[in-house]
């Protein structure tokens, strides 16, 4: 079973200077969208303090912002398809203001699930409105090259959520935080209104060899019976959702709670490990076009680097106290080796028209954030499951770690088995 072959070419490329600005209002706005999702990790100690949450809590409300983003994921590629990029992203964008200021005016448990589900709701375009616009607006290469520079300004907002947030905390307060991020948030609406075009409807387009199923309107069905988006599905749920779930909230309790770390000792380790995940999505960007002009699939490099991943993740629970507070290191190998897994995405959307990429990339996104959601939450679950049986916190999560690699290599398994096959 091969890689899906790319759809029809793009009448619509734009001319590198604009590609280029496009590029950078949606690059500004998936860059808050990733602070929002991964600021979490950094606040978790104080809002485990004002708050008194259990793991399961913190696990639950860093999930909410993934579950808000994926109920709105199968809508969201009908709207894509059908208003264009730019009228969806802000749209829901002013739904992610007022996300961060019922966060900043929230005054229980209950409010702050509230506004990381509308935080969620309203971020939920940020990757795949570029994405949809890409599909037409960049030829193929370049659409591998955003993809994956698209990545590392998430992981620039990440970075950002971690000693910058930690820093701003003493002369801001967690809600003055949430104030400032609303306000950018319109800054970034702003610079999307007057940047990116306009959408115009393709005309009917002729039938394009791909994997997918014969689709006439191109449903959701279709989509999901294409064999290449059910062979990815699993990846996209434990490797690709679960390396997200460990980034943008379990390292920074692990730091803690396993290693050791003070709050700062962790935020600064989070620090770390996203400059680690911005630089590996850089190189990503660099060499993804050159790797397929010579023939190499994304899905050869999931299958020889992604096990690396488990070599890391195995160290870090079989280490678990004794890595102390150098478990930053391994957390972040860890996630670094996984990206190969977050290549996949791009290439689901090209093995289908053009026409049908925003349903085919939210589609796929929904998978993946579903996973983030399931594997945040589950893991603390699991770590209080642990706990109740008598482990110590410290043990708990390890145990819980090791069940989600565990699922994760699976998950590999039945990605790259078919491909080797």
């Amino acid at each position: 079973m091969s890689s899906p072959t790319f759809g029809e070419p793009s009448a619509h490329i734009l001319p590198r200077r604009a590609a280029v600005a496009v590029f950078l209002a949606f690059a500004l706005a998936y860059f808050l969208s990733a602070l929002l999702r991964a600021i979490t990790a950094t606040l978790s100690p104080v809002l485990t303090e004002v708050l008194s949450l259990h793991a399961r809590d913190l696990g639950l409300l860093a999930g909410g912002y993934f579950l808000g983003f994926a109920a709105v994921q199968l809508p969201l590629g009908s709207w894509l398809d059908r208003h264009g990029p730019k009228k969806v992203i802000l749209g829901l964008l002013t739904v992610a203001v007022l996300g961060c200021v019922v966060f900043a005016v929230a005054e229980g448990f209950t409010g702050l699930m509230a506004a990381r589900v509308l935080m969620g709701v309203g971020v939920s375009a940020c990757l795949m409105a570029p994405l949809t616009g890409y599909r037409r607006w960049f030829d193929a290469g370049t659409q591998l090259r955003s993809n994956a520079w698209m990545l590392m300004t998430g992981s620039l907002g990440m970075l950002a959520s971690t000693l910058p947030v930690q820093w701003l905390l003493p002369v801001l307060g967690w809600r003055g935080v949430f104030w400032g991020v609303a306000a950018l948030v319109l800054l970034a609406m702003g610079v999307i209104g007057w940047i990116v075009p306009r959408w115009e409807s393709p005309a009917p387009a002729q039938p394009v060899e791909t994997n997918a199923a014969p689709s006439a309107g191109g449903s959701y069905a279709d989509i999901a019976r294409n064999p290449y988006f059910r062979r990815a599905t699993p990846l996209g749920l434990f490797s690709f959702g679960g390396m997200v779930a460990i980034q943008s909230l379990w390292a920074g309790p692990w730091m803690t709670r396993v290693g050791g770390s003070t709050p700062l000792q962790a935020a600064t380790g989070l620090f770390w490990l996203n400059l680690g995940m911005l630089l590996t999505f850089w190189t990503w960007g660099l060499l993804l076009p050159r790797l397929a002009a010579r023939g190499v699939a994304v899905d050869r490099l999931v299958a020889r680097i992604q096990p690396f991943s488990f070599v890391a993740l195995g160290l870090l629970v079989g280490l678990g106290p004794a890595a102390g507070g150098g478990s930053f290191v391994l957390l972040a190998l860890y996630c670094m080796l996984s990206t190969p897994s977050a290549q996949v995405q791009p290439v689901v959307a090209m093995g289908f028209p053009a026409r049908l990429a925003g349903r085919a990339l939210s589609a796929y996104n929904l998978v993946v954030f579903v996973g983030i959601f399931l594997v945040q939450w589950g893991i603390g679950v699991g770590a209080d499951a642990f706990e109740g049986l008598g482990w110590s916190a410290a043990d708990a999560l390890r145990g819980a770690f090791a069940v989600f690699g565990l699922l994760s290599a699976v998950s590999w398994a039945c990605f790259a088995w078919p491909q080797r096959r």
